[in-house]
């Protein structure tokens, strides 16, 4: 979306009169990138589609919050980060796993929707190894190919802190395949 577009869509979702079929246009255009990125962070078709739904209620019920300060975008992710990293954290103390990664592999593995070949099944375990927010960090940077600024700005981090987790995430993904063999 262009910023010419994004002005006009926020324009008409601070109209009372097109705010709905705006924010319907909001959700048509964000859905499929959001729920690509929470869906890589869960590995879970139900849970993700939990989360984005709570991503967009928490959107509508604050949107009269959204300063404009940043894309549309960002604000977005912002909120689906935030949502994802409190799910994963409620799944922790809920299931008391000391061992998560394992779960979350168990969990995609399990998933009709998973059709990934052996080597993506262990880059999928080499990332669920990761620690939640870096792990956050990666797909933001790798799958979504984010700028760092962009990335700082949704998880409300430094650029060098972002640039610094990013590299620790390559290198234990690295270190993971090397213990593989």
């Amino acid at each position: 979306m262009n910023s010419t577009e994004e002005t006009s869509l926020i324009h008409r979702l601070n109209q009372p009169e097109h705010q709905r079929q705006a924010f319907e246009q909001l959700v048509n255009l964000y859905s499929p990138q959001l729920y690509r990125q929470i869906r890589r962070m869960v590995y879970s078709h139900d849970d993700t589609n939990d989360i984005l739904q709570n991503t967009f209620i928490k959107a509508w019920v604050n949107l009269d919050t959204f300063r404009g300060d940043a894309r549309l975008s960002t604000w977005l992710y912002r909120i689906a980060t935030n949502e994802t990293l409190n799910f994963l954290q409620r799944k922790k103390d809920m299931t008391g796993l000391d061992d998560a990664p394992t779960a979350i592999v168990n969990q995609l593995t399990a998933d009709e929707y998973f059709d990934g070949n052996e080597t993506e099944l262990q880059l999928q375990k080499a990332i669920a190894s990761l620690p939640d927010k870096q792990r956050a960090v990666f797909h933001l940077k790798y799958y979504e190919e984010m700028k760092y600024e962009e990335i700082s700005s949704i998880l409300n981090t430094s650029v060098g802190a972002l640039k610094a987790s990013y590299h620790h995430a390559v290198k234990k993904i690295c270190d993971f395949f090397k213990s593989q063999d």
